[in-house]
């Protein structure tokens, strides 16, 4: 039944990629652990950290199916400056699903304004490139031979914009983005056909993003943080995740989050020196693909060299 579902998904895939109607709905990669990765969906918090943070972090969904997506984030930002105002980060996103890679290279900018004596506003500019490869020889063709697939996409080069806003004190974040602006058009010159009415089109829409989350202080020894992400595209349902982390002596991480009518996932990570932390997450569906698959992992590495040293002595949980 397993190797049935799968067969089915690809073939699937390869109807969606091929057949002649337009894709409204591509959605960014998704992330158990967002509030690591925040600066992959929100340019505003580039230098946030207060020192240079470099994260690196591999995602593998749905295990066990056959083109079922991998992503790979790496990433470093920094503030400039005594200030601190201004803060500079590079992201770099690869994504897999099926016959289909692409590759994201983005440089956030951002610009901070304190509000209160705790608070600061963040604004965030970031542009980039998105590089498309699609493999047809991968695929199962139905007829050997078909026009439609003799040719691969190699490097298909488009631009990318995206803004933010992130607001934060040493206990409250809240950020709003859009990762990017531009709504791209794949698949649609119409380069492996001679019919002048089809259409390939695989168009990325504008993905909204909107973040937060508060720290409790139970006892020195414990804090707790419930936070949440939602993000909306059009032409698909809105996908929100609540997550609840608590950390235990400043090291110990556990946490468990809840992805809307889709998955449930625990979460766990280790502060294993001042400047190093590892982490680990797990999700199972919630849906009738849960048996189909051995559920999605996500691991991550996180180096930093920060500024303050009272930041070293309790690190901020966001």
């Amino acid at each position: 039944m397993k190797k049935c579902f799968n067969t089915i998904f690809v073939v699937s895939l390869l109807i969606l990629t091929l057949s002649t109607v337009q894709l409204n709905a591509q959605q960014d990669a998704q992330y158990t652990q967002y509030m690591y990765n925040t600066l992959s969906i929100n340019p505003a918090y580039a230098g946030s950290r207060g020192g240079v943070s470099v994260l690196g972090l591999h995602r593998s969904q749905w295990v066990g199916l056959d083109g079922a997506p991998r992503t790979q984030t790496a990433s470093i930002h920094s503030p400039i400056g005594d200030s601190q105002r201004v803060g500079l980060g590079l992201n770099i996103v690869q994504d897999d699903i099926f016959i289909t890679s692409e590759t994201y290279v983005d440089l956030a900018f951002s610009y901070s304004i304190p509000t209160s004596d705790i608070g600061k506003l963040s604004f965030g500019l970031k542009g980039g490139v998105h590089l498309l490869d699609v493999n047809y020889s991968e695929a199962s063709p139905f007829q050997n031979g078909d026009a439609l697939i003799q040719n691969n996409i190699d490097n298909q080069f488009s631009p990318q914009i995206g803004v933010g806003l992130f607001y934060s004190t040493d206990r409250f974040y809240a950020g709003l983005s859009a990762p990017n602006l531009l709504e791209t058009d794949h698949f649609d010159d119409s380069q492996n056909t001679n019919d002048p009415n089809a259409t390939y089109l695989a168009t990325e829409r504008i993905n909204y993003y909107l973040t937060s989350g508060y720290v409790f202080d139970i006892t020195p020894d414990f804090k707790l943080k419930p936070a949440a992400i939602a993000k909306w595209v059009s032409g698909a349902p809105l996908q929100v995740d609540v997550t609840a982390n608590a950390l235990l002596y400043d090291r110990l991480t556990l946490g468990a989050a809840y992805r809307w009518s889709a998955a449930l996932s625990g979460l766990v990570g280790f502060q294993v020196t001042d400047s190093l932390m590892i982490g680990f997450a797990y999700d199972r569906e919630t849906t009738e693909l849960q048996q189909f698959n051995d559920g999605s992992y996500e691991v991550f590495l996180r180096f930093e060299i920060l500024k303050k040293p009272k930041r070293l002595i309790s690190p901020r949980f966001f």
